[in-house]
């Protein structure tokens, strides 16, 4: 209920009383006709700040201002006339009621303006959402049970005590990598998943996979993936939505211009663009790509059963080194086919090939 029907619904309440006899009506006369203006008042403010969307955001923010005055007036009021008058507790409320006032209308004027922005620049929309996922929620009373030199190891953020030092190394990392695809994630690292999937599949098509979205962030333009396999050269970009969510023209309009800029920087580069999407795109979106020439890959959704599981050798001493998705040089890690490293999808699987755990800690050898 907003504010002003909380009034309007008050205004009706007295006039009841009054036609049922429980309130008269020559003393009520004044206080209909102060909440009926008030009611008035506070509806064409409202109206205003509907018609005030993009004119200037001030406006709004000191309609807020007046709203937040009337409540803390009720609060001031109280103490002033209650039975035993607190007047120096009622100046005390007036100079907080003022600070927070001052600082709430701050605070619209910033979301009015960062809304504003994100209407004209629809990728700003994407860059918030990625800062605000980027910090993970992790149990940090489970991870007080750890040694520093434990909690080197990722694996901690998703096993117990018990666990993590009596399993062997198989059935731990195991449990470990499926209670990492099983805890709720947010949309930074879904985002994140999306990519690294998508790129996975272009690497077992034998495409030489970057992946700029990951490494570069919002500084990517747009461009999340670029895969090369000899001339030719695919940019994509992914966008792993909610099925509620749709892309509009809008977003094509920017993914076209970070490839037109693209081709334009290497004008001897074959160049196809793609966008994949696990959900739909408008129609008149779906018009425009195939207009600009990208192709479309709708309602393309994420297999978190795929091979996520980096068999790495060491170029240094060639030892042989297992990454799982949550690892710190997981990213970093490139698979090179033709020297006999490979993408699984179990942890026996990856140890059974004489491959060992990335991590930095030498606990429980030998298992």
């Amino acid at each position: 209920m907003t504010y002003y029907e909380e009034k309007l619904n008050e205004l009706r309440e007295l006039l009841r009383l009054i036609s049922i006899g429980k309130k008269d009506l020559t003393n009520e006369r004044s206080t209909i006709t102060n909440q009926y203006a008030g009611y008035l008042l506070l509806k064409e403010e409202v109206r205003k700040m509907a018609q005030e969307r993009q004119k200037g955001f001030p406006h709004l923010a000191e309609a807020y201002d007046e709203l937040f005055k009337l409540r803390d007036k009720n609060d001031i009021d109280w103490l002033i006339h209650k039975k035993r008058p607190a007047e120096r507790a009622s100046d005390l409320v007036k100079q907080y009621s003022l600070d927070k006032r001052q600082a709430l209308k701050e605070r619209k004027i910033y979301e009015y303006l960062v809304k504003y922005y994100e209407d004209i620049c629809p990728f700003l929309v994407d860059l918030r959402e990625e800062e605000i996922g980027n910090l993970e929620m992790i149990d940090q009373e489970v991870l007080k049970e750890y040694s520093e030199e434990e909690l080197q190891d990722e694996a901690t953020k998703y096993l117990t005590k018990e666990e993590y030092r009596k399993l062997p190394s198989i059935e731990r990392n195991q449990m470990a990598l499926d209670r990492f695809w099983k805890r709720p994630k947010s949309k930074w690292i879904i985002g994140r998943l999306y990519e690294r999937y998508i790129g996975y599949l272009y690497e077992e098509q034998g495409y030489d996979v970057e992946y700029v979205g990951i490494f570069k962030g919002y500084e990517d333009l747009g461009r999340d993936l670029i895969c090369q396999k000899k001339k030719e050269f695919i940019i994509i970009q992914c966008k792993n939505w909610s099925q509620f969510r749709t892309i509009y023209e809008k977003h094509i309009f920017q993914f076209f211009g970070t490839v037109f800029q693209y081709k334009d920087a290497n004008p001897a580069k074959k160049v196809k663009a793609i966008f994949y999407t696990s959900t739909e795109l408008s129609d008149l979106a779906r018009r425009f790509a195939k207009e600009l020439n990208i192709d479309i890959m709708e309602n393309y959704k994420f297999d978190k059963n795929y091979p996520c599981i980096k068999c790495n050798i060491s170029k240094a001493d060639g030892t042989k080194i297992y990454h799982l998705p949550f690892d710190q040089q997981y990213d970093n890690t490139k698979i090179e086919r033709n020297k006999g490293e490979f993408y699984c999808p179990t942890v026996k699987e990856a140890e059974e090939a004489g491959f060992r755990r990335a991590f930095r800690h030498h606990l429980n050898k030998g298992k």
